[in-house]
């Protein structure tokens, strides 16, 4: 038994009646919407013509927001329809990253998740959805796909029936008959600037949209679900796992006598760079509950884990490593040594601290502009490396460590060498094939209007320009360095910051 939904777009009026009837079911609240209509229209007038299209859940065989949601709060069920449990929900929204249809949002009063459940009470009771029942022209069929002889299943096997981006592969199970097509394409719409009597802002606006043909006249709104506090995030778990990086390379330069640093000694090594690493890691931490909309419930994670999801996985790499960054400190602080398989293991806990996000942001299937997963570890990496030589170089500039010191000129290549890295990276980034619209819609985001200027001008420029400068200038004094170091720290957030909204300017619906 599967369960889904056929729309008959030639017989809907545009009514809202289906929207009405589903926030008075379920007692949807004020500007949320599991179920509405969108408007576009084609033409030039007195040509023009308007198109409806019935937007919700598409309740995928293959649902990403059920992989990627840590505490199984949405799951399918025996019948198909893919429901959820409030009371599971920590309201990380990813799950809203991970639907290519914009179909779940957050719901005002519980601060959970939402969207259409199909009416799972009322098909339990062997009811039709309420939006199938008050649909005046009978434009909304429900039932079972795999059943021959429901309504649903002879829609589809008499009719060409579309579906929205069947390329996602999450093979969903609501079709569509004569559908107008770019109301399944939303890159190919124009964004109107205003209404008859009012302005429009957006900022995540892209300017290609206005050579569209099709006008998009009425939608429900979709912000984007994650803002500054992930980008925090990022550039707080870069530093926290970046430090320890550079330690443990430090210690293993000094321990095979390839070069002699005195690391295994220093209090650098052995006490400042666990004490930075367990702050970070902390403030990590911090935001990663701050950013919940229930940080209630983040013990969920532990508690109540899907551990398909990198969300949680990504909890247990961070307390791994907090757990490994304190036994270094105590080794550090009691015996003034640490050994090697303690460093190896912190090490690896490292690397994978910084780039677990790789995975959680490939999970986000309804983003094609962080697809690429395996370069954005690498990415990832490279900026752990940034911050960590970063942080460390400006705590050796203030203890007025000499520049002639073993310590101060490792950091100094390693700095240098990271930020040569990054701003490669960069030029990857944006020079990447990009195959989709939405991954180009993004690209033109880093690059055009304000937030091109500010990735320009703070992540790259100040970012990375300037430090690489100031670094590979010979007879520069310590100084120069901590400014470099302060400048790369700045336009690593700013480089956090607009690269979450450059994956988010594409609009799903």
């Amino acid at each position: 038994m599967r369960y889904g939904f056929v729309i008959d777009q030639e017989r809907c009026i545009g009514c809202h009646a289906c929207t009405v009837a589903c926030k008075e079911e379920h007692q949807v609240p004020i500007g949320v919407f599991r179920t509405w209509v969108k408007y576009i229209e084609t033409g030039e007038f007195p040509q023009s013509r308007r198109h409806f299209g019935v937007m919700r859940c598409n309740h995928c065989d293959d649902a990403p927001c059920i992989e990627i949601c840590p505490t199984s709060s949405l799951f399918r069920r025996s019948d198909g329809i893919v429901d959820f449990d409030n009371q599971r929900c920590i309201g990380c929204k990813s799950c809203m990253q991970a639907c290519p249809y914009d179909a779940l949002y957050i719901d005002p009063n519980s601060n959970t998740a939402a969207k259409c459940n199909f009416c799972a009470h009322r098909v339990e009771k062997n009811l039709e959805p309420a939006c199938v029942i008050v649909c005046p022209t009978q434009a909304i069929l429900a039932g079972d796909l795999d059943d021959r002889a429901s309504k649903v299943a002879g829609v589809i096997a008499g009719r060409e029936t579309s579906a929205r981006k069947p390329e996602k592969g999450t093979l969903p199970k609501l079709r569509y008959v004569g559908i107008q097509p770019d109301l399944l394409q939303p890159t190919k719409l124009a964004k109107q600037n205003g209404y008859l009597w009012a302005d429009r802002r957006d900022d995540t606006a892209v300017a290609s949209f206005d050579s569209a043909e099709t006008r998009e006249v009425y939608d429900v709104a979709h912000p984007a679900p994650w803002g500054w506090k992930i980008a925090a995030y990022l550039w707080t778990k870069s530093i926290a796992a970046g430090v320890l990086l550079i330690a443990a390379l430090l210690m293993f330069l000094g321990a095979s006598g390839l070069m002699f640093y005195g690391a295994r000694g220093s209090s650098l090594v052995n006490v400042i760079s666990p004490i930075i690493a367990l702050i970070f890691l902390g403030a990590t931490t911090a935001l990663l509950v701050f950013d919940l909309k229930r940080p209630d419930r983040f013990f969920y994670l532990v508690t109540k884990p899907n551990f398909r999801s990198w969300l949680v996985l990504g909890g247990y790499i961070l307390m791994l490593y907090g757990a490994m960054a304190a036994l270094w400190l105590a080794m550090g602080v009691t015996q003034h040594h640490v050994p090697a398989i303690v460093v190896w293991v912190t090490a690896a806990l490292a690397i994978a601290t910084a780039g677990y996000s790789a995975f959680l942001f490939g999970q986000a299937k309804g983003r094609d502009f962080w697809r690429h997963k395996w370069f954005t570890l690498w990415q990832l990496v490279v900026q752990a490396l940034i911050a960590g030589s970063a942080l460390l170089a400006i705590g050796l500039v203030k203890s007025r460590m000499p520049q002639s010191s073993d310590i101060l000129v490792f950091l100094r290549t390693s700095f240098a060498v990271a930020l040569l890295l990054g701003l490669v990276n960069v030029v990857v980034e944006l020079t990447l094939p990009r195959r989709t619209e939405e991954e180009r819609i993004g690209r033109r985001f880093l690059l055009q209007g304000a937030a091109g200027g500010r990735f320009r001008f703070s992540a790259v420029t100040l970012g990375l320009i300037f430090p690489l400068l100031l670094t590979a200038i010979p007879g520069l004094g310590p100084s120069a360095i901590g400014i470099a170091a302060i400048l790369a720290l700045y336009g690593l957030f700013w480089f956090e910051y607009l690269w979450v909204q450059a994956g988010q300017a594409a609009p799903l619906n």
